[in-house]
């Protein structure tokens, strides 16, 4: 669709969505009233600027239902987060809306080189987490072959694989790299399976990851993004044929980028946090929602062919980010130097400690069997130190912060069969200790 054609789209749909919050959710009446808008006053895609935020607080504050726009007896499917820090957020979905999931991850595996008549493996994990519905649905929707295998149990999957032969694989990417790994491990070359193709995400992670990936399963990885208060997965992904950012269901996703400090717009190829506007969604419509998400965006053309506007991968979280001595920095950022040094897995954490009233940060990585085998399985050999200073120095130069590490043996950092735990806050585990 041309750029003036879409544009027209998304403002009718704007227009329509702000309507329906303003009459049918309480929330977003006051929200307006105190903004001093009215829908009607919404004339332009800039007017979006005039609306105001949603914070995740919010869900929580109104949970379980009280953001929903529909009647309880028009809602099909409720999902909801894992509720870690607090109230869970809860979503709902009317049968339009379900169908509207379905085609935008249809697209998305579409994009990523899937076919209708392939095999899908879909490692995500089912329940009240969006992703392994959501793949599953978008996968029947083009018309593939979907094995709802959900996570865990590494060794049936990898029977799964061999025998059902899938083109496509679907998971965290740490999942993913586990189920390779595994295979190595049982005398299994993962290069000699029928994928062509992994569509990851639920997690950030790096290009040096993806080439990790691709080298390790002889595919083509892309990224797929979404959340579960825009919809789930399959608010955007990368195409296969650039891997060049990640192209946004924008006909359906109306995607900002903020001064996550002044709340101001930022243009395009600038990073800040990603807010969404759900354009066509019934039961849980949501405006300028702030996702936390760090990235850009960018309107160019692709080589693909596709108009949509693309977003960059995600660097991080804003809850996610260390500040290393008055330094910034993201875990993605520093798998980026992890996975450039031969020596060591592609396997880490970052564990946040307290040392006296200075916070410490510890980056446990796993030394590879090659290594740890030449080392006649000592690390407090010389050449551990002499590894330890040049992952110091890789990280010291590209992130520009000193960081402690300690080098493990293989297999002794935890492995994910879901989303990776990056990062391990034990300060205040340490302090009740005292």
């Amino acid at each position: 669709m041309g750029v003036e054609e879409k544009e027209r789209l998304q403002l009718e749909r704007l227009k329509k969505t702000a309507q329906t919050v303003y009459e049918k959710v309480p929330f977003y009446k006051k929200k307006f009233e105190d903004s001093n808008i009215t829908p009607d006053q919404i004339n332009s895609l800039e007017d979006l600027k005039k609306l105001p935020f949603t914070k995740k607080q919010d869900l929580r504050d109104h949970y379980p239902f009280g953001l929903f726009a529909v009647d309880q007896k028009d809602i099909v499917r409720l999902h909801a987060s894992s509720g870690t820090s607090g109230k869970p957020t809860v979503v709902g979905y009317t049968k339009s809306d379900i169908e509207l999931f379905s085609e935008v991850v249809a697209r998305a595996i579409a994009a990523s080189g899937g076919e209708p008549g392939n095999v899908l493996h879909n490692a995500y994990g089912y329940g009240l987490f969006t992703g392994g519905l959501g793949l599953h649905y978008g996968s029947e929707q083009l018309g593939m072959a979907t094995v709802p295998v959900s996570g865990g149990n590494t060794q049936r999957q990898i029977l799964l694989i061999e025998d059902f032969k899938p083109q496509v694989i679907c998971g965290t990417p740490s999942y993913i790299l586990n189920i390779a790994e595994t295979m190595e491990k049982m005398g299994k070359d993962p290069r000699n399976t029928s994928l062509k193709y992994g569509i990851f995400g639920a997690e950030p992670w790096s290009e040096e990851m993806r080439q990790t990936l691709e080298e390790k399963l002889n595919i083509k990885a892309v990224d797929i993004y979404g959340l579960s208060e825009i919809i789930g997965p399959g608010v955007s992904i990368e195409c296969h044929e650039a891997q060049d950012g990640l192209h946004i269901a924008d006909d359906h996703f109306y995607a900002e980028v903020i001064d996550p400090e002044t709340l101001q717009p930022l243009p395009d190829g600038e990073y800040g946090e990603l807010v969404f506007t759900s354009l066509t969604k019934e039961a849980f419509p949501i405006i300028r929602y702030r996702t936390g998400d760090i990235a850009a965006i960018n309107s160019e053309p692709c080589k693909c062919g596709r108009t949509s506007v693309r977003m960059s991968r995600v660097k991080g979280r804003i809850d996610d980010m260390l500040i290393i001595r008055g330094v910034n920095v993201f875990p993605s950022e520093i798998e980026n130097c992890l996975l450039q040094l031969e020596e060591i897995v592609p396997h880490y954490q970052i564990q946040l400690k307290r040392d006296g009233t200075m916070d410490q940060v510890v980056l446990q990585v796993e030394v590879s069997e090659k290594v740890f085998d030449e080392c006649s399985q000592d690390l407090s050999h010389l050449m551990m130190e002499g590894l330890k200073s040049k992952i110091q120095h890789t990280i010291k130069t590209n992130c520009l912060v000193s960081i402690d590490v300690d080098i493990q043996k293989p297999n002794s950092v935890p492995r994910s069969e879901g989303k990776a735990v990056r990062v391990v806050d034990l300060r205040k585990e340490e302090a009740l200790q005292k």
